[in-house]
């Protein structure tokens, strides 16, 4: 009778330190290596590839690796009105992230535009000036006892200094 190795997943161990890719199941390094790596240093490298003027409208959505039906395609959101900026500036921004990688990346770009009123990335600034929403004032204002609505007030003082 035959016996046949698990081929699926790594059956030896290894002892001490190893690396996070070693640890990692074989299908999950499969999607890291198509997807993953080209998206995430697309971000992080987004200001340098587009520059600092389209950096301001547009960020990178997703990005779909290329197979045998299709190219390789980065699709783009764009802020309502600049279409036609990043439109002139796309052979730039292929030849950009082509050359970043050191070899052909993207082929192709898609663009998406959206409305003003969202928010391209969200920072820090959004912190409201009073921690508790106005309907939670308006019940802690209703409470009759006085120790009861100052310990309430008072926690929410400390909440907005945190």
């Amino acid at each position: 009778m035959q016996f046949k190795n698990n081929t699926k997943q790594r059956n030896t161990v290894i002892q001490g330190l190893r690396s996070f890719r070693d640890t990692l199941p074989k299908k999950v390094k499969k999607i890291i290596n198509k997807k993953g790596h080209i998206y995430s240093e697309t971000l992080n490298n987004w200001k340098y590839i587009v520059g600092e003027k389209l950096f301001k409208v547009c960020y990178p959505k997703s990005f779909k690796n290329s197979n045998r039906f299709g190219m390789s395609t980065l699709l783009i959101m764009v802020k309502r009105g600049h279409e036609v900026d990043i439109e002139y500036s796309k052979k730039d921004i292929i030849d950009k992230m082509n050359s970043f990688f050191g070899y052909s990346v993207v082929e192709r770009l898609k663009f998406v535009s959206f409305d003003k009123d969202q928010k391209i990335f969200s920072s820090k600034e959004e912190n409201e000036k009073n921690v508790t929403i106005n309907k939670y004032q308006n019940k802690i204002k209703a409470i009759k006892n006085d120790k009861i609505k100052k310990s309430l007030i008072e926690l929410s003082k400390v909440f907005k200094q945190k």
